[in-house]
C-alpha cells in the first residue's frame, strides 16, 4: 500500500515515525515549507521535514493546491491513502478524491467535541478530565468527517498543552498503526459525527494571554496551563510584561483587592500569590520581559515594591 503522510510539527512526527517503523512505503511527505523563526529570522525547516529528509523520503513543500500542478504531482504518485496529521493545509476535493483508501486526518479531540485549531488547549481551559485522540475521514467541513478510531487520554493536573500535546501525539500514532490494518480491509465501518455536540476552536493570539483577575484562580491556572508553551500567559506591571510560566490555585483567606500581589508563608508550594475573584492564584516561575524564567520569590526578592502591588 503506497501511504502520503501530510504533517508538519512535532504533533505529526510519532505517527510518522510509526509508519517508517512498521515499514509502510511512504511515497512522499508533504509538509509546510521552510519559515523564519525566532529574533534572527533564521529559515527553518519544520520537524516533520527534518526527520523525513534525515530519512531518506521523498519531501514535497507546496504552497497550496490551488494549482492544478500540484493536484497533478501527487496525482501521479498514485497514493493508496492519504494520512493527515496537523498540515497545516485544507485540502480540496480534487485531493480528497485520489486515494482509494481515503484522506484520513489524526486530531488530538475526542470528537465532534473541539474541531478546529487548538482542541488542546480548549480541554485544559474548560477543565475537562479526558480528552483524546480521533482517527477521522476528512470531508470538506473542517474536522466533521465520520470518526475510524477513537481513544480517550485523562488530563492531568500538571499537563500544558506542551505535555498533553506530546501524549497526544504518540497515543494517535499507536492508534494509528493499530487501525491502518483494519480499515483497509474494509473491516471497520465510519460512524458519523454528531452535529448537535459539535464545539470549534480558533487559534490562540498573543493579547489573549494576559490574565484577567477577575476570573477564579482555577481558572487563571487553567489559562495558564491551556497556553503553555504558546502563546503564553502574562502581567503587565511597571510598563513591561511578566510571563506567567507555572501557577497553583490556592484558597485565600484574607481580604484585599483583586489583582493584589500577596506575600505567602514558607511552607508553600510558592512564597507569591495574587488575589483573584475567587481564591489565590499562586505564582510559581515567571520570566520577567526580556529575561530568563525564574521563581516567583527570586523575582519578589529582587523587586521589593512587587508585593502589594496591584497588577
Amino acid at each position: 500500500m503506497k501511504v502520503v503522510f501530510m504533517g508538519s510539527p512535532a504533533f505529526a512526527l510519532p505517527a510518522l515515525q510509526a509508519l517508517v517503523s512498521s515499514k509502510y512505503d511512504i511515497s512522499a511527505v508533504y509538509t509546510q515549507p521552510d519559515k523564519k523563526t525566532g529574533r534572527g529570522q533564521r529559515v527553518t525547516a519544520c520537524t516533520v521535514k527534518q526527520y523525513a529528509t534525515g530519512v531518506g523520503l521523498r519531501v514535497i513543500l507546496p504552497q497550496s493546491f490551488r494549482s492544478n500542478g500540484e493536484v497533478d504531482l501527487l496525482r501521479g504518485i498514485k497514493p493508496d491513502i492519504i494520512i493527515v496529521a496537523a498540515y497545516g493545509q485544507i485540502l480540496p476535493e480534487t485531493v480528497l478524491q485520489i486515494p482509494q483508501y481515503r484522506c484520513i486526518n489524526i486530531h488530538p479531540s475526542l470528537l465532534p467535541r473541539y474541531r478546529g485549531p487548538s482542541p488542546v488547549a480548549a480541554a485544559i481551559l474548560n477543565g475537562d478530565a479526558q480528552t483524546g485522540v480521533s482517527i477521522m475521514l476528512i470531508e470538506r467541513k473542517v474536522d466533521s468527517g465520520p470518526i475510524i478510531a477513537q481513544t480517550q487520554v485523562p488530563i492531568q493536573d500538571e499537563d500544558t498543552t506542551g505535555s498533553l500535546t506530546g501524549r497526544l501525539a504518540a497515543t494517535g500514532a499507536e492508534l494509528l498503526i493499530n487501525t491502518l490494518p483494519d480499515w483497509v480491509s474494509g473491516t471497520i465501518k465510519p460512524l458519523a459525527q454528531d452535529e448537535a455536540r459539535a464545539s470549534y476552536t480558533r487559534m490562540e493570539r498573543k493579547e489573549d494571554g494576559e490574565l484577567d483577575w477577575k476570573w477564579q484562580a482555577v481558572q487563571l491556572w487553567r489559562k495558564v496551563r491551556a497556553f503553555y508553551p504558546w502563546p503564553g500567559c502574562y502581567v503587565k506591571w511597571m510598563g513591561s510584561r511578566i510571563k506567567i510560566v507555572a501557577a497553583v490555585p490556592l484558597a485565600d483567606s484574607g481580604k484585599g483587592s483583586v489583582g493584589q500581589v500577596i506575600a505567602l508563608p514558607r511552607g508553600e508550594v510558592t512564597r507569591v500569590a495574587v488575589r483573584t475573584g475567587e481564591g489565590l492564584l499562586g505564582l510559581v516561575t515567571v520570566q520577567p520581559e526580556g529575561k530568563r524564567e525564574m521563581t516567583a520569590g527570586d523575582f519578589a526578592a529582587g523587586h521589593r515594591d512587587f508585593i502589594g502591588s496591584l497588577l
